[in-house]
């Protein structure tokens, strides 16, 4: 039988969890710069969905659960340093990232969706319903991109041109002014980037990509990564973690993203 869990209510600033013995504490390494999911509170408390999920990993394992905030560059050399335990940081699975770390099964798809211009959205007939297929059809589209990350790699692999901006605001502001037609990035910057200009974008939710977020352990730990696989397996147990999640979130998620819940973030499609 799957081993059910509830989130405790309140967390202090590093051990996040009451005493559960003995053991070590279980070392959770996240970059607190990144609401909802990693933050911090007006106490300076670590507060979030992976905080919460860092917690109830270490109530399944009857451990203490010790948040350290590590500069999300920082995360991968601290497991192989041994300094932390586990990232549990919205890290996606990469081949080269799996080549210096063991990755857990995925638990959230963080996916890659659209922002256009709304004028070149009105001539080509796109609305936010149209998918990846229709953008690609369009032979005219201008790429905006920023040098090596997806917006300008993705477009790239399928013979697009991209004009590359220096960052991320820069390109948001050719898209909004019709200098450029499209820019590809995470749910959040393009949302972001639609909010803050209403009237001349618009977004395309259909994913690029839905890249898969996992655990990261060190290599060879294959005893805490058996354990975090069977965490993750209880997630979608009936009042499991999503549940738990869903309730606490939903709402701070449907008010950033305008249209999905968490269920934006836990399936592919």
């Amino acid at each position: 039988m799957k081993k059910t869990f509830f989130l405790l209510a309140s967390v202090a600033a590093l051990t996040t969890l009451a005493s559960c013995g003995g053991e070590a504490p279980l070392r959770v390494a996240m970059d607190l710069r990144y609401p909802p999911f990693e933050t911090v509170n007006s106490e300076n408390a670590p507060e979030g969905i992976s905080v919460d999920i860092a917690l109830a990993f270490g109530e399944f394992l009857n451990r203490d659960a010790e948040i350290v905030n590590t500069n999300f560059a920082g995360i991968i050399p601290a497991i192989q340093a041994e300094e932390v335990d586990i990232a549990i940081a919205s890290m996606s699975i990469t081949a080269a990232r799996q080549e210096v770390v063991d990755f857990s099964n995925p638990y959230f798809y963080f996916k890659i969706i659209t922002l256009v211009n709304q004028d070149f959205a009105d001539a080509n007939s796109l609305t936010e319903d149209s998918t990846v297929e229709d953008l690609l059809a369009l032979e005219d589209a201008s790429f905006a991109g920023i040098a090596s990350q997806v917006s300008a790699t993705i477009p790239a692999s399928y013979g697009k041109t991209v004009t590359e901006y220096p960052d991320l605001g820069t390109a948001i502001e050719n898209v909004a002014q019709g200098t450029a037609d499209i820019l590809l990035m995470s749910a959040s910057p393009v949302v972001s980037g639609y909010k803050a200009n209403r009237e001349t974008t618009m977004v395309v939710w259909d994913p690029w990509v839905a890249s898969p977020i996992g655990m990261a352990v060190q290599k060879g730990n294959t005893e805490l990564l058996e354990q975090a696989n069977e965490f993750i397996a209880t997630f979608d147990d009936e009042g499991g973690l999503y549940d738990v999640l869903r309730e606490k979130y939903d709402s701070v998620i449907l008010e950033q993203l305008e249209r999905y819940g968490l269920d934006f973030y836990i399936t592919a499609e």
